[in-house]
């Protein structure tokens, strides 16, 4: 009796442990995006004559049907670019712009837009490569040095609009579902390379002249690229970021400036 009472007990310790084990393997499991993955359900069969219902694919978990949770999207938003380093003497020297007073440096606003595809390698990790277009550069405003026509608040503004086709290649971990950190390497084209030049007095604009500058640039920029997103389960989601510009501007050397952008935008996943 004591015998048949001992095995009956550690039988029912055997069961309990082995449900226990099997609820926090569960639990802990993540897929790519970060999020908890759902425990087995039993397979029951099917009805006679009945079709299984269909269930919507949510972003942040990839569906069984597909094994390798790739998901493509595209992405847009508002550049704040500026250049750092010898930003005022690469102009200068790039429009034949030098003004003998003050001169203060601006972000140019601009946009980008484009296109991405996340690869899932890893339990909450996904490599994100893309491709888009972005306005960057910067704007100069310098005041004549003119002492006795300072009643006519007389300025000379030259703004670098430059334009590139971004290549990122980025690396993003999940931190909790949806919220994400990102960084990786960037690769940019020049597409456009302009200066502009303005000069006006008491509010109106009495001078312009575009000067194409886009053959004393280089051809390709390279950036290393950071920041921070949220990813909701409808696909819709926000991220901000900083291109760090790692190569100088111009071909011959002859000044050292590099590319900074903040990044804010919207992108959405399907």
């Amino acid at each position: 009796m004591k015998i048949s009472r001992l095995s009956g007990g550690l039988a029912a310790a055997c069961l309990f442990i082995s449900a226990v084990a099997s609820t926090a393997s569960a639990q802990g499991a993540r897929d790519a995006y970060g999020n908890p993955k759902a425990a087995p359900s039993p397979r029951a069969s099917a009805p006679v004559g009945r079709s299984r219902g269909y269930s919507k694919p949510s972003y942040s978990s990839p569906t069984s049907g597909s094994a390798s949770g790739v998901r493509f999207g595209f992405r847009g938003g508002l550049n704040l670019a500026d250049v750092q380093g010898d930003a005022v003497k690469s102009f200068t020297n790039l429009a034949g712009y030098a003004p003998d007073g003050a001169v203060t440096r601006e972000m140019r606003p601009g946009f980008y837009a484009g296109l991405y595809a996340t690869l899932p390698i890893g339990p909450g990790f996904a490599i994100e490569p893309g491709i888009s277009y972005s306005e960057k550069g910067t704007v100069l405003r310098g005041t004549l040095p003119f002492p006795a026509l300072d009643f006519l608040n007389a300025q000379v503004t030259g703004t670098a609009r430059l334009a590139y086709v971004d290549v990122p290649v980025l690396a993003k971990v999940f931190v909790t579902p949806g919220f994400y950190l990102y960084a990786g390497p960037q690769a940019s084209f020049l597409v456009s390379g302009k200066a502009r030049v303005e000069a006006g007095a008491l509010g109106f604009t009495a001078y312009r002249q575009d000067f194409d500058v886009s053959n004393q640039l280089r051809k390709v920029d390279f950036a290393a690229v950071a920041g921070l997103g949220y990813q909701f389960e409808n696909g819709l989601g926000l991220s901000a970021g900083y291109d760090y510009g790692l190569t100088s501007l111009d071909t011959n050397n002859r000044f050292d400036a590099q590319n900074r952008v903040i990044k804010v935008g919207l992108n959405y996943s399907f």
